[in-house]
Formats: structure tokens, C-alpha cells, sequence
């Protein structure tokens, strides 16, 4: 049955810096699937109202860090697909980790056995800068 979870972002300091809920997830979700929905979804809400700063998980390509998020040269429509493989390589080169009901997360094919109470954390080390 489909579920809503709630996605928390964390500097490494444990500073929450961003909420995003996520709806229609399935409980036994792969970490891959969850990252690839929230990167989807962050950058369908940025297209469907274009502005010079991006706010998710990876930097899009020609943009740059600040302190709110990714500045973007123009407006510009973002591919979430590119986003989300972006996101996939900034994981496997330890750029965040995830954390569910305070367990980190490994292995991106693992099912996470989520429910609507799951504490899910992604948590930056430092900005991801080129995904």
C-alpha cells in the first residue's frame, strides 16, 4: 500500500536545512527508487516554476553553490532524469548518506521497509558541488 514519507535534509553538523514529502511511496522502496522519486519530484516543482536558484539534493549542471541552494546562470528547465543519476554517483562517492529510523543506509538496492513514521534523513557532508 502506497505510503507519504517525510525526507529530512541535515548538514553534517546535524542542522536540519530542508523538509520534502514525498507521496505514493511504497513501503518496501529500494534507497535507489527513493532517491531517484525525490530528485523527480524536486525538480518537477522547480520546472513548473523556473527561478535562479534550484533547491535539491545535487547541483544541476552550469550552476553554482550558495548558501540557499544552487544558483542557476538563467532559469532554465532542469532533466530530473540526469538529476537523479547525478544524485545516484554523488551517493556512491560518499558526497551524502542516508539514515532510516537512525540506521545508515549502505546499498542503494536495499529495500528500506518503510512507514509513514520512518524517520528518513539524507545527510550532506559537504555541499555537492558536480553532483
Amino acid at each position: 500500500m502506497p505510503i507519504t514519507v517525510k525526507i529530512q535534509d541535515q548538514s553534517g553538523a546535524g542542522r536540519v536545512n530542508a523538509t520534502t514529502t514525498l507521496e505514493g511511496i511504497s513501503s518496501d522502496v529500494t534507497l535507489r527508487d527513493l532517491v531517484r522519486t525525490r530528485v523527480r519530484e524536486e525538480v518537477a516543482r522547480y520546472n513548473a516554476s523556473p527561478e535562479r536558484t534550484f533547491s535539491g539534493l545535487v547541483m544541476p549542471e552550469g550552476a553554482h553553490p550558495t548558501r540557499e541552494g544552487f544558483r542557476m546562470g538563467q532559469p532554465r528547465r532542469i532533466d530530473w532524469q540526469q538529476q537523479a543519476d547525478r544524485a545516484i554517483q554523488a551517493f556512491q562517492r560518499n558526497g551524502f548518506f542516508v539514515l532510516v529510523n537512525d540506521r545508515q543506509v549502505t546499498e542503494l538496492d536495499e529495500p528500506l521497509d518503510l512507514t509513514a513514521d520512518s524517520d528518513i534523513r539524507f545527510v550532506r557532508l559537504v555541499q555537492l558541488v558536480g553532483g
